[in-house]
């Protein structure tokens, strides 16, 4: 997946207010923009982190830079929660997800659920798959963690998920860990103890569990190996 708008680099001031960053460009200009992520970021966002900004082209937009890439510890970490979706349908569509190459159709976005949208949705005659896409930054010790922070609706898509595996469909939660430098995913049952307790019912009931890392460029990103869950 290539990033079509520009990018620049500069350097990561501070992140605040959730969705706002402030980095610095090479000539010493400091610019405030767009954090895409909702979550905590945990150990994503150290002072003075190489930072990639996306530029949106639009002088009509509050904030014309999108904070993307933040580089931590040596490597490139996605940071923007919208670009996931995108990342795994084209690969699902390019065949690189062989676990969920036996479909016809993809379509994104879709309603389901109560007031819900998955975030894919794969088709094959009558068969339907429920893919939902979960951007996981956080890491430590080697191994990816989800979530950074207390997540009552990612519980939610859980138990939906759950609701289409009981219908006789395929559920999927597909945790696109958002770097290269991890070999295993676990959920944080330290941030959130209740997530991790719904998702090992979840998995008893039949949700199916992909873990696959991106190796990220500033310019683009690429699905990369599929990791163990350790539940």
């Amino acid at each position: 997946m290539r990033i079509e708008l520009p990018t620049r680099e500069g350097r990561l001031l501070r992140r605040y207010k959730r969705f706002l960053a402030d980095v610095e460009l090479p000539g010493g200009e400091v610019v405030t923009a767009h954090c895409p992520n909702t979550g905590s970021l945990t150990g994503c966002v150290p002072p003075g982190a190489r930072a990639i900004l996306r530029d949106s082209q639009n002088p009509a937009r509050k904030l014309r830079w999108t904070l993307q890439t933040v580089e931590v510890d040596g490597t490139w970490v996605n940071v923007d929660t919208g670009l996931p979706n995108q990342l795994v349908a084209e690969a699902i569509e390019a065949g690189e997800v062989p676990e969920l190459g036996d479909f016809e159709e993809l379509r994104r976005e879709v309603s389901y659920g109560e007031r819900s949208r998955v975030d894919i949705l794969l088709s094959r005659g009558e068969r339907r798959c429920y893919v939902e896409v979960k951007s996981t930054t956080w890491a430590r010790g080697g191994r990816a963690y989800f979530p950074d922070a207390v997540t009552l609706r990612g519980r939610k898509h859980l138990e939906e998920l759950a609701a289409m595996v009981r219908a006789g469909q395929r559920a999927v939660l597909f945790l696109c860990i958002a770097r290269f430098d991890v070999d295993s995913f676990a959920p944080a049952d330290d941030v959130d103890p209740d997530y991790g307790r719904v998702l090992r019912r979840v998995a008893e009931e039949g949700v199916e569990l992909l873990a696959y890392t991106t190796r990220v460029a500033p310019d683009r990103l690429e699905l990369g190996d599929r990791l163990p869950v350790c539940l």
